[in-house]
């Protein structure tokens, strides 16, 4: 055979193999969780990803780290293939393996599940005999969907159990390190090198210097401010500065600074850094001073550690710029503050809060299909809950959230006597409204929701008159009047009951479920009766005082208390008052702002650039969201606080209109208020494989609005497009006419329930 006809014949081999591998690769399910975790056949060195399997891990001489299931009965989850519009899974069928050969040879030798018919792809449960603690398995799957048939075979996913078992434990993983160099190194002064990573992280630091002598010294500046081209030596709050002292040897050697203790945020209270990580401190910038020599290349080094984070599992962008930096800025921040597995409240304690959590679990989910740091923070804030009466209430909102996103019941099952315990009903007073402050905080009662000490009302943080605020700065709670019967805790009682209606009923438990709804449905008139000023349209803060602040209004809005007449009026209110609440109220108001349809007042509140707002983070040089909108608001503030990244989860959520509507995400809401954004478009992961959605909106220019969606194989969607003001118009679905019907009372039209696939529906003026 000639030469030529050799080359062709290897080539055409080539191409069908490589195509072979892309039809095998669609075929099949990806994205293997086990008990919520997707990297459990990673092994780590001290934070780093290694080349070791799991089978090679008993060979190495090193303390390894790998992702432990504690579970005995552990729950697997996947993304059905399937690029069809309208592909559901019909059956699966999983196989557990005791090694590695057995999976590939397709041998369930612990367990084989068989062909189940069930349209079930997540928080599937193990169903064979427990499994046995420190041990590794091996588990895949196959599925069979009603536009595909039968796939191929999953890849092989392995997973380690612990060295003890239970029915049921959150697995989580081991933190990772990123090994990072400066964007930028400049020399601001003699003998001064400044090195900026671009992003603060909370890392640790290695250098590599020479000194001729071995006499020579240096010092280490690490911070997160700069002030007139230096790191700021007191930059003031809780924004980090340290210098170190540096000795160098003779020669060219690598040095690694260790990070001081802080006794703050080491403290009985906080979460430690494990020992294979070490210290770390937040820290953008890295000064070296008093260094003569030339540096050599990728001579400084930042250590960077993370809760494993996939930064191309969403994206954002629109025709608003400061819209795209405040995404940027808030996606970042959920990675940069995972740094300890558990959410805390930023790097001056770090202690978990609750509040914190609440936010971080939402932005977390917008930003990444991951669902393990939120469950850890929750059940760790169930066994060690902290001072604010409402946020002993927001578990069983982080409770409701968790199985919502991930169709997981588990952990509802194990914390349900803890979560009916923080409802909260045993504040009830003789007017049925709740309250600290009127003696019913017994010991009976502190110790069901296991709390050493009374539980406080906080409504928002910081108050007036506290924490170094100047006079004239009215704190973050817009003037709220405290009274016996608060408005803002007593509209969180409301949300609770709603919750642990829908949390029994998941748990099969009836009466419970129609106590709790019969409670949320009389409470809902106690409670207008009792806080609604009806003469104004709007909400008190209690029943003794006439004030009325934000905070009363829009919580009470966000948590659908108000009656239809009265939405208007309250959320006339609400505008009035601007953001006159903190970055953490700020969750609730962007939420009740978009619960009144209000989308262009949502979206100038987003892209806003006065000092309370999330362009005021990125303009004072922060890189990560502030634990307040401005040194002036709260003098002690961090640099690096989570809580304070609300458009990360706001977003996906509320401006681009993406929620599940049932668990797992078996069927989502898309219902965008993109307002006056000519164009914008977002990729949001889920359990079940990523959505995207695009959208552009000529409605006043050309009267044409077109929404781009793709939803993953085994989902179906509610889909809602924006009421044109103009009568005459068409809906057409990938060029099909259909109809639409408007929404009793919303700006939207109802376009119908949309099986997985790819859609184009267009409004267009006839």
């Amino acid at each position: 055979m000639k030469k030529s006809k050799r080359c062709f014949y290897f080539l055409l081999l080539m191409a069908v193999v490589y195509n072979g591998s892309k039809i095998w690769a669609d075929n099949r399910p990806v994205g293997l969780l086990t008990d919520l975790l997707e990297y459990t056949d990673r092994v780590y060195l001290d934070g780093y990803p290694s080349t070791l399997t799991l089978s090679q891990m008993p060979d190495a001489i090193e303390t390894m780290q790998v992702a432990k299931v504690a579970s005995a009965k552990p729950s697997f989850s996947w993304i059905v293939p399937g690029k069809q519009q309208g592909t559901r899974q019909t059956a699966y069928r999983i196989i557990l393996s005791q090694s590695y050969d057995e999976a590939m040879n397709h041998i369930g030798s612990i367990w084989d599940s068989g062909e189940t018919e069930s349209a079930q792809s997540t928080a599937v449960r193990y169903a064979g005999e427990p499994l046995k603690p420190g041990q590794t398995y091996y588990w895949r799957v196959k599925t069979i969907t009603n536009t595909e048939g039968e796939s191929d075979w999953s890849e092989i996913k392995g997973f380690c159990t612990a060295a003890e078992l239970v029915g049921y434990a959150q697995a989580g993983y081991p933190l990772t390190k990123t090994a990072e160099y400066p964007v930028k190194v400049t020399t601001p002064a003699e003998q001064t090198v400044l090195a900026d990573f671009g992003k603060a992280a909370f890392g640790q630091l290695k250098v590599t210097l020479s000194s001729e002598t071995g006499r020579d010294s240096v010092f280490i500046h690490l911070g997160e401010q700069l002030k007139e081209g230096r790191i700021n030596r007191k930059p003031g709050g809780t924004v980090r500065y340290h210098m170190y002292p540096l000795a160098l040897m003779k020669g060219t050697h690598t040095y690694r600074i260790k990070i001081k203790k802080d006794k703050r945020n080491t403290g009985d209270a906080a979460v430690l850094m494990p020992a294979y990580i070490g210290e770390v401190l937040p820290f953008r910038y890295c000064e070296i001073e008093r260094y003569a020599a030339s540096l050599p290349e990728h001579a400084i080094q930042r250590e960077s550690v993370y809760y494993p984070f996939d930064d191309n599992a969403a994206s954002f962008s629109s025709s608003n710029d400061v819209l795209n930096q405040v995404w940027e800025l808030c996606k970042y921040s959920i990675k940069a503050t995972s740094f300890l597995g558990t959410y805390v409240d930023g790097d001056r304690e770090r202690i978990p809060y609750e509040a914190d959590a609440l936010i971080n679990q939402l932005s977390h989910y917008g930003v990444d299909r991951e669902y393990s740091m939120a469950r850890r923070s929750h059940e760790y804030l169930l066994k060690h809950p902290t001072w604010p009466t409402e946020w002993i209430l927001q578990a069983v909102l982080i409770a409701w959230n968790d199985y919502l996103y991930t169709g997981d019941d588990r952990s509802l099952q194990d914390s349900y006597a803890i979560l009916k315990k923080r409802t909260l009903l045993e504040l009830r007073g003789q007017n049925d409204l709740i309250s600290t402050t009127t003696g019913l905080q017994s010991p009976e009662f502190l110790q069901g929701i296991r709390m050493k000490d009374k539980i406080r009302d906080i409504v928002d943080w910081p108050h007036t008159g506290i924490l170094g605020l100047n006079k004239a700065e009215g704190g973050e709670a817009d003037g709220f009047i405290f009274t016996d019967y608060n408005a803002v805790t007593n509209a969180y009682h409301y949300e609770a009951l709603k919750l642990m209606s829908a949390i029994a009923g998941v748990l099969n438990l009836p009466e419970d479920k129609t106590f709790y709804a019969g409670e949320a449905r009389t409470f809902k008139e106690r409670y207008n009766k009792a806080f609604l000023d009806k003469r104004k349209g709007y909400y008190k803060d209690g029943i003794t005082t006439d004030h009325a602040s934000l905070h009363a209004n829009m919580f009470a809005l966000a948590f659908g208390l108000t009656p239809e007449k009265n939405r208007a009026s309250v959320a006339d209110f609400i505008r009035s008052r601007r953001m006159a609440c903190s970055v953490y109220g700020a969750q609730f108001l962007m939420d009740a702002v978009y619960e009144a349809h209000d989308a262009d007042y949502a979206l100038s509140l987003l892209t806003d650039t006065t000092d309370r707002s999330w362009y005021n983070m990125i303009r004072v040089g922060s890189t990560i969201s502030l634990e307040a909108w401005d040194d002036k608001y709260k003098p002690n503030q961090d640099w690096n606080h989570a809580w304070g990244a609300v458009p990360a989860n706001t977003i996906p959520r509320k401006l681009m209109g993406i929620e599940p509507v049932k668990p797992g995400y078996e069927l989502v809401r898309i219902k965008p208020q993109t307002a006056s954004l000519e164009w914008a478009k977002i990729e949001v992961p889920t359990i079940r494989g990523s959505i995207g959605l695009s959208i552009e909106n000529k409605l006043d220019s050309d009267r044409r609005y077109t929404l781009r969606l793709h939803l993953p194989a085994n989902m179906s969607s509610e889909v809602y497009l924006p009421l044109p003001s103009f009568a005459d118009f068409k809906v057409t679905n990938n060029g099909q006419e259909v109809k639409a019907g408007r929404v009793k009372g919303e700006p939207f039209l109802f376009v119908g329930t949309l099986m997985s696939g790819n859609y184009e529906l267009e409004i267009t003026g006839r």
